[in-house]
């Protein structure tokens, strides 16, 4: 489980709502993860990933050495959560 630790300079400017999944994914994860992570891309396809929760949370957090930055610095625990819950709400055309 995700432990939420939200310091104040990762809280969303004063009158700006939280920010969903979807548009986080989009802003950054989407540049690689192809039609919003329902294709592969530079990235792989997101959609019905077997990945557990966890590693996907690690691996937004850590990158992958030559593969994929981290955004440990950029997303806190709750909005990586909402990119997780974005990811696993995914569809494709198969699924």
């Amino acid at each position: 489980m995700l432990h939420v630790s939200i310091t104040t300079a990762q809280q969303a400017p004063a009158g700006q709502d939280k920010l969903d999944g979807e548009t986080l994914f989009a802003t950054t994860c989407g540049w690689c993860h192809a039609d919003g992570g329902r294709e592969a891309g530079k990235g792989p396809k997101l959609a019905n990933s077997q990945r557990t929760d966890d590693f996907i949370a690690q691996r937004i957090k850590h990158g992958k050495e030559g593969a994929m930055p981290a955004f440990g610095g950029t997303y806190n625990d709750e909005q990586i959560a909402e990119i997780i819950r974005y990811i696993r709400g995914l569809k494709d055309d198969a699924g």
